[in-house]
């Protein structure tokens, strides 16, 4: 699977950006698909994950009621609508894509078979 994430880039605080994800090479239906972020010197971290087995999504407490992932199967594709973005949201965001997601590895990367390659979001106060 590919993943090909885009929408970063510089706004300011309390602005929105819609990031997006779209895979290649196999199907997509059936994988779970979550947004992670790294912002420089810290380890990287779960912003939320759409699970393909029932639609439920999940999200960090840090980013809950400001962020919203939602996915289109016809078009192979996952997005992140971030609103109300802060200082602190500042990082490289990466999609990613699981076969084998459980409830209780949600957030942990390692978890996780398939990355794209990041996208920078950048939030000015």
């Amino acid at each position: 699977v590919q993943l090909q994430a885009s929408g970063g880039g510089l706004v300011q605080a309390g602005d929105s950006l819609r990031l997006s994800c779209t895979a290649s090479g196999r199907s997509f239906s059936n994988l779970h698909m979550g947004w992670f972020r790294q912002a420089p010197g810290k380890e990287r971290e779960f912003v939320a994950v759409f699970r393909w087995n029932g639609g439920r999504t999940y999200y960090a407490d840090s980013v809950k009621g400001r962020f919203a992932i939602a996915r289109d199967n016809a078009k192979n594709t996952v997005v992140l609508q971030m609103n109300s973005l802060k200082p602190e949201d500042t990082a490289v965001y990466y999609c990613a894509a699981g076969d084998r997601i459980i409830l209780s590895t949600i957030a942990i990367p390692r978890h996780y078979d398939y990355w794209g390659q990041g996208t920078l979001v950048t939030v000015s106060s």
